[in-house]
């Protein structure tokens, strides 16, 4: 057997370990997402908002139905300009007395100067809490949380070791562009690797932290240099040696169209800002995905050519193309039904996407690894209608502010 062989073989070893990892995965996102919850400490709930989101107003009001008594409800955007600001208003109007929120703030925080502007929004509503507030809860506006999703979120809180706890977000297609497909699909492939490990890091659109941790670790300190919120207090929990907690049933969806061109800058810029402040991860992603494509790719190519040299493992070499299309076709079935499960109310919204993600793995796993590859090089992004350049994980430089986008 020569070094190709035994390549191939690395190649297979690698490939099922990481099915099995994914499948391991699924299985404790099954057996969790249904667990009742009764840990219910004072919260506040922070939502930072710049323009209209698409599904503005369902995702807003979905935080105002949270099932969970006395919990506080602030939204934050930069100036009162912002279009974000009176539809606020009109939806407090409108929902503010059905809700179980005992104190809802539209807050403006004003421009910022050193920091992500959605971390100036952010700090700036952290600066007012009262003393009563036990755990800090942080979503996205253009996440929509199912009703049970707050008193989920903050349960993992109840155990010490535990510093962090987070859901992810789950692109439902609102059109059947290849580009809005593609997205819903590159992500499932990033949901699939949560589960209950000690590499979990959190999402800064659904993440609960206790404010004695928050506190003791400086995270304000922190932030006010930082470009990410998410990354850089992952991080710090994992530096105090506790454990991010991955919450199943905290999967939100964020309804979402896309074109070419929005797409390439959006995925670019999550690359690139996990590369600066997660490193390692990043490494892990760029070589799963060139292990993935180069191992279908690869064995694919060598079964083709060795049926027409008749190459003495012709033979093996078809058999490890169909190992790894047989693992990649499995862990596209198994991460659609956990969408299936944990979204269930958009079971028929998922369905193009599903079929996408089902019959387009092959050329999904291709992009997903052109774009991190892409962002290998570069430290300027545009987030949100601002450009800023991140020279280190505590220094960024904020560039000019343009027409708000989304994203």
């Amino acid at each position: 057997m020569g070094w190709l062989e035994l390549i191939i073989g690395f190649l297979i070893v690698v490939e099922i370990a990481f099915t099995a990892q994914v499948y391991s995965n699924f299985h404790y996102a099954m057996k969790k997402y249904r667990r009742e919850r009764t840990f219910r400490p004072h919260c506040v709930l922070i939502v930072p908002c710049k323009g209209l989101d698409e599904a503005f107003e369902a995702n807003i009001r979905s935080f105002y139905e949270q099932a969970y008594a006395g919990y506080r409800l602030w939204f934050v955007v930069q100036s009162r300009d912002d279009a974000a600001y009176e539809m606020l208003l009109r939806l407090k109007a409108r929902h503010r007395c059905r809700s179980e929120a005992s104190d809802v703030r539209i807050l403006a925080a004003g421009r910022s100067a050193g920091c992500s502007q959605k971390l100036h929004n952010l700090l700036f509503a952290v600066d007012q809490m009262p003393p009563d507030v036990e755990v800090l809860v942080f979503a996205d506006s253009d996440a929509c949380a199912g009703p049970d999703w707050l008193c989920q979120v903050v349960a993992p809180l109840r155990k010490k070791h535990i510093g962090l706890a987070s859901g992810y977000r789950w692109f439902v297609p609102k059109d059947r562009h290849p580009a809005t497909l593609a997205l819903s699909a590159m992500n499932a492939k990033v949901c699939q690797l949560l589960g209950n490990t000690r590499f979990n890091l959190a999402w800064g659109g659904s993440m609960a932290v206790r404010r004695s941790d928050f506190e003791r670790l400086g995270i304000e300190h922190i932030w006010r240099r930082a470009l990410s919120d998410d990354l850089s207090l992952s991080c710090a929990i994992r530096r105090d040696g506790l454990r991010t907690r991955f919450v199943p049933a905290c999967m939100i969806a964020s309804y979402q169209s896309m074109r070419w061109g929005r797409l390439w800058e959006f995925v670019r810029r999550q690359f690139i800002i996990t590369r600066v402040y997660a490193p390692r991860l990043w490494l892990f992603g760029l070589v799963g995905a060139l292990l993935s494509v180069v191992g279908l790719w690869g064995t694919l190519a060598l079964t083709v050519w060795g049926q027409a040299v008749s190459a003495p493992y012709r033979a093996e070499y078809a058999l490890a193309f169909g190992v790894f299309l047989s693992c990649q076709i499995f862990r596209a079935i198994i991460r659609q039904e956990l969408a299936a499960r944990l979204l269930s109310k958009d079971k028929q919204a998922l369905r193009a996407a599903r079929w996408a993600d089902w019959l387009g793995f092959w050329i999904w796993g291709i992009v997903l690894l052109v774009v991190i590859l892409s962002s290998a090089v570069g430290r300027t992004i545009v987030w949100r209608g601002i450009r800023y350049r991140i020279k280190s994980p505590k220094d960024i430089e904020i560039l000019d502010e343009n027409k708000p986008k989304h994203g």
